[in-house]
């Protein structure tokens, strides 16, 4: 059941529009990615469903609670729509202490002091942070601090969690450190989370469902599973995971090349025509066979669990990752490549 609910949300900049007539329907508990490249419109969502920005058209709802209709001329602002907030800067004050930080939004609300006391408490529990609440967050490394940003956020008991690229300015390890963390949080906390990133990885981990952008419009909402084995459109296959894609010159069964022509081993579908189309396909899902399309390795590169293969096929370059036990070719050496998972798309 939807509790997140935004409905032809449209929003202008001048003659940009950054997000345009966005419907979607997000339920409670769940964790929801918003994903695209910059300037896509992801912030943008955000920050209208925190109410730091107005809407130019549309509605926006949580619950029964109606928080900006333009038809209606209704807003509702920032501090009474009761979201926790996390965003890319810390945005921790550096003269309170860990507790402080953590109690300053409850003291603004008047929270009684038992209230506020088991409150803060309970967010410091949750975010390993109770031995640290006296501290200065200058004492604490960037995921210490960052868990102060999550604990203040807590705090306040959010149905509806925002989180704006809140990981983006820690170390690999401590990133992937931190996702663990959140996501255990909302379990913990049974509140919904929308995350806004262009990290596909941190996407991928945390998230029920994704929403792919570009340009302010959807291309895509559905589980990663499926935005990566099913993607909607080429925009969805080339920006979720790595890919290849090659111009496809001549009838389908012949690769066209300067040099003559190379033998396709697929064929693309019937509704696509003759002519020039595009193969797309996974840098894992793409063998070394005895047959298939030639081409010549022109890159062999050794990456730890895999090794990367450039290969070069006619003028165009191909991608290929195998594990690291894998026998393949070496460089300089000639090969044949089969696509066992092939996409096609209309040629642009």
């Amino acid at each position: 059941m939807s509790y997140v609910r935004l409905v032809d949300v449209t929003k202008r900049f001048g003659a940009v529009t950054a997000v345009d007539r966005l419907n979607l329907s997000i339920a409670k508990g769940e964790c929801f990615s918003l994903l695209g490249p910059s300037g896509c419109g992801k912030t943008t969502t955000l920050r209208m469903l925190a109410g730091f920005e107005d809407l130019d058209e549309g509605e926006i709802h949580v619950g029964e609670r109606l928080l900006s209709s333009k038809k209606s001329g209704y807003y509702l602002p920032p501090e009474k729509r009761d979201f926790g907030m996390v965003f890319q800067a810390f945005a921790v004050w550096p003269h309170l202490s860990v507790y402080e930080n953590v109690a300053f939004p409850l003291r603004i609300r008047k929270t009684p002091t038992p209230e506020l006391a088991k409150r803060v408490n309970d967010a410091l529990l949750h975010t390993n942070l109770l031995d640290m609440a006296r501290r200065s967050p200058a004492d604490l490394s960037g995921g210490g601090k960052q868990r102060v940003a999550l604990a203040r956020a807590l705090a306040i008991n959010p149905d509806v969690m925002l989180l704006d690229e809140p990981l983006s300015s820690l170390d690999p390890h401590l990133r992937e450190e931190m996702r663990f963390e959140i996501k255990d949080l909302q379990r913990q906390y049974g509140f919904s989370i929308i995350y806004v990133t262009h990290d596909q990885a941190e996407a991928m981990a945390l998230s029920d469902r994704i929403l792919v952008m570009r340009l302010g419009v959807v291309q895509q909402v559905d589980t990663p599973l499926n935005v990566y084995t099913r993607p909607a459109n080429k925009f969805v296959f080339s920006f979720i995971g790595l890919s290849n894609f090659l111009d496809v010159e001549g009838d389908g069964v012949n690769f066209v090349t300067s040099r003559g022509a190379l033998p396709l081993p697929v064929a693309p579908p019937p509704e696509l025509g003759r002519g020039r189309v595009c193969l797309a396909g996974r840098p894992s899902e793409i063998e070394f066979a005895d047959t298939g399309l030639p081409g010549m390795v022109a890159r062999k590169s050794f990456l730890g669990e895999s090794i990367d293969y450039q290969i070069q096929v006619g003028e165009q370059n191909v991608r290929v990752q195998k594990g690291r036990h894998s026998r393949g070719p070496e460089q300089g050496e000639n090969c044949h490549l089969r696509f066992t998972r092939p996409f096609w798309y209309p040629a642009e």
